[in-house]
């Protein structure tokens, strides 16, 4: 008889701890968006003028009808343009120094910022930042008239799946992917381990690892081993996942999307190699981890 009310408290217990982690996910999936876009602190902040890189604003309109803030950087004697999509933190502004990078291989960039993020319009999700990019990319082979083939999808970090997204859909000439992550649900479940359950409820899927059989151009892997952000096995998870020709770049120490400004001989050298490798064609895999 004693152990009836025990039992039922213990019963009580379980089910009011399994009613506050049901709470928590449904919590988590109305307010998902704030835990994947971080357009701030400061979401116009950070030098819009930088020194020593000539930077022109370009204004794109979606077609959704979002008008979105770019950044055209020109390089003397470039072949090859940088599609460069950025990181879920800051904006264009805050990645000068790997924009001035990219120029100085020679290459052309053009910087896209996201809506709902420094100077653009609108409100940031999947679907989106998606849209953002096909409106850069037809800015670039349309106004510019770039071949796409001498277009290079460039992401960074959260970019890593915008890159992948455009270019298993359009024609370009190669994609770097620096600290690319499988799928949200990788990411989700690396993030928050104590929220079992949780990658199976997130409604943003970035599934760069599913993405990547529609991609027939050469692919350039590149992480830090010791990213604080996106561990260096999911790097190496979606080198494993891509098709030839695929190279793969391993950043000794801690970094993240900035890899370029913490090895940047060795960045320089392998990008190079990779532009080279697009003008001279297809060739067997180099530089796996």
């Amino acid at each position: 008889m004693g152990g009836e009310p025990v039992g039922k408290g213990v019963m009580w217990f379980v089910a009011t701890l399994v009613a506050a982690y049901l709470v928590v996910l449904l919590l988590f999936r109305l307010l998902e968006s704030r835990f994947i876009y971080f357009p701030n602190p400061g979401r116009a902040s950070g030098d819009w003028r930088p020194e020593g890189l000539a930077v022109q604003d370009i204004w794109l309109r979606t077609s959704d009808n979002v008008k979105l803030n770019a950044w055209w950087i020109a390089a003397d004697g470039a072949e090859f343009t940088f599609l460069v999509f950025h990181g879920n933190a800051g904006n264009i502004a805050n990645r000068a120094d790997i924009y001035r990078f990219l120029r100085d291989l020679p290459a052309n960039v053009l910087a896209v910022e996201y809506r709902g993020y420094g100077r653009s319009e609108g409100t940031a999700s999947e679907a989106g930042l998606y849209r953002d990019a096909e409106a850069a990319y037809n800015y670039l082979a349309g106004e510019r008239g770039i071949p796409p083939k001498r277009i290079i999808a460039f992401g960074l970090s959260l970019g890593t799946a915008v890159a992948a997204d455009l270019a298993s859909k359009h024609p370009v000439g190669g994609v770097v992917l620096v600290a690319p992550f499988p799928s949200a649900q990788v990411v989700a479940r690396h993030l928050y381990p104590f929220l079992p359950g949780l990658g199976l409820i997130v409604r943003s899927k970035f599934d760069t690892a599913g993405k990547l059989a529609g991609i027939q151009v050469p692919i350039l892997v590149v992480h830090c081993t010791l990213d604080p952000t996106i561990p260096f096995a999911l790097g190496e998870e979606v080198y494993r996942r891509a098709g030839e020709p695929k190279f793969f770049l391993r950043v000794e120490g801690q970094c993240h999307e900035e890899a370029a400004l913490s090895a940047p001989e060795e960045c320089r050298a392998r990008l190079a190699a990779f532009l080279n490798q697009i003008k001279s064609g297809p060739r067997s895999s180099l530089g796996a981890p």
